[in-house]
């Protein structure tokens, strides 16, 4: 019986144990949520505003139509998040691009903007000519002045002369003048050619004092006047004129702005004599070592005349003025050679190539010296026509050829040519 009892005690003992323990354990949650007190009235308003806040958020946490609301504003912003990141991808590859100079294609329909859909087999035609510059007055307000005056349709004949080419200026000018052309201007490199073009009533313009040009302007022969014209056309194009170059050993027979296409960057006379060399041809280069592959294909082109060629106030005709006077200004180098190869040499590893859009003048209308004295003199049919005008430029014996080709031409001497050797003496 004791032994009964002492079981019984023990385990009434441990049931008030355990309910002291949860007692202490409910005590201290209360003390938790009801720090003053469970019947306390002093709470704040706006903590049991908050409170009730707390435990109604509570609830809608548990609720079905929140979790569902929940879910499709993750699924929402993840979906935009996505996009997001694409157009990252998207601008981080342009901007790649565009650093890196690669892709001239994609970079022009960036800048051009709208993309075009292929039209039929046989109708699609690309973008030739390119939009001209916006005309910037404030790079000389002083030529911009000239400029209004004398250019016609924003265009006229542009010419360097010093007084080493005074005898060729007077034949030059005169035929310009008996032409009817009005639209043209001299620009003086000394006092004395500025001098003679105000006394003979011709268009004049002088640049203002520049030693690194003045020196060679005054001192130059040909080849290096000839190179200053790619640094003095730049102004020109800037202020928004294209520009019919001409070097001072050309006659003029007709007025060269009603012979011109106008849509390209550059039109220019040709050096070839023919129509292989003036336009083109495909030359075969035989090498017999390489057997089966002994004949390889080139494509060969004569070289454009950087003394007589329209130039037109696009990004591209700036861009290649630039780049022939930087490398006339570094290389001993003919400015001929350079101006072609600018625009001829495509891109390659380390290079990037001009994009400039090019034509060939006809070389019967706008002839070179060698067409006329191997050719044209000796054809009867051909002696019938009229060029544009007639380049020295195979020929040192300048001005004597010019006052030929005068006589010839303007004064109908039929053996005005005849004197003359297809070649030079020496």
């Amino acid at each position: 019986m004791a032994g009964r009892r002492e079981k019984v005690q023990s385990i009434r003992g441990s049931r008030i144990a355990i309910a002291i323990v949860i007692g202490v354990l409910v005590g201290c949650v209360f003390a938790f949520l009801f720090p003053h007190g469970f019947f306390s009235s002093n709470l704040p308003i706006q903590d049991r505003q908050l409170v009730k806040k707390n435990v109604q958020a509570g609830s809608s946490c548990e609720s079905p139509e929140r979790v569902n609301m929940l879910k499709s504003d993750i699924a929402s912003l993840t979906e935009k998040n996505a996009e997001l990141q694409k157009q990252v991808r998207q601008l981080t590859a342009k901007l790649r691009l565009a650093e890196q100079g690669k892709d001239q294609a994609q970079k022009q329909v960036m800048v051009l903007g709208e993309q075009h859909k292929v039209g039929p087999f046989g109708t699609v035609k690309a973008l030739r000519t390119s939009p001209t510059v916006v005309p910037d007055e404030s790079v000389n307000p002083r030529l911009a002045k000239i400029l209004e005056e004398v250019a016609v349709g924003k265009e006229l004949i542009v010419a360097l002369a010093n007084s080493n080419v005074k005898s060729m200026l007077e034949v030059w000018s005169t035929n310009i003048k008996r032409v009817g052309i009005t639209n043209y201007l001299v620009v003086a490199l000394d006092d004395q050619t500025a001098e003679y073009c105000k006394t003979n009533d011709i268009p004049v313009y002088q640049r203002d004092p520049d030693e690194g040009i003045d020196s060679i302007a005054r001192k130059g022969g040909n080849h290096a006047v000839s190179g200053l014209k790619f640094r003095v056309l730049r102004e020109f194009l800037q202020l928004g004129y294209s520009v019919l170059l001409s070097d001072i050993d050309i006659v003029f027979l007709q007025n060269p702005f009603e012979y011109l296409y106008r849509d390209s960057d550059v039109e220019s006379m040709t050096d070839g004599h023919n129509n292989m060399t003036a336009y083109g041809y495909n030359d075969v280069f035989d090498e017999p070592a390489m057997g089966w592959a002994r004949y390889a294909h080139t494509m060969r082109i004569w070289v454009f005349n950087s003394g007589f060629f329209y130039i037109r106030p696009t990004i591209p005709s700036i861009e290649l003025l630039d780049r022939v006077a930087d490398r006339l200004g570094k290389e001993k180098a003919w400015d001929q050679a350079v101006f072609n190869e600018e625009l001829f040499f495509p891109s390659h590893p380390g290079y990037y190539g001009l994009h400039a859009s090019k034509r060939v003048m006809d070389f019967y209308l706008f002839m070179n010296s060698k067409v006329l004295f191997k050719t044209v003199r000796k054809d009867a049919n051909l002696k019938k026509l009229k060029p544009v005008v007639v380049h020295v430029n195979y020929h040192p014996d300048k001005f004597p050829r010019m006052l030929a080709i005068v006589e010839f031409y303007v004064n109908g001497k039929q053996d005005a040519l005849d004197g003359f050797p297809v070649g030079s003496d020496w």
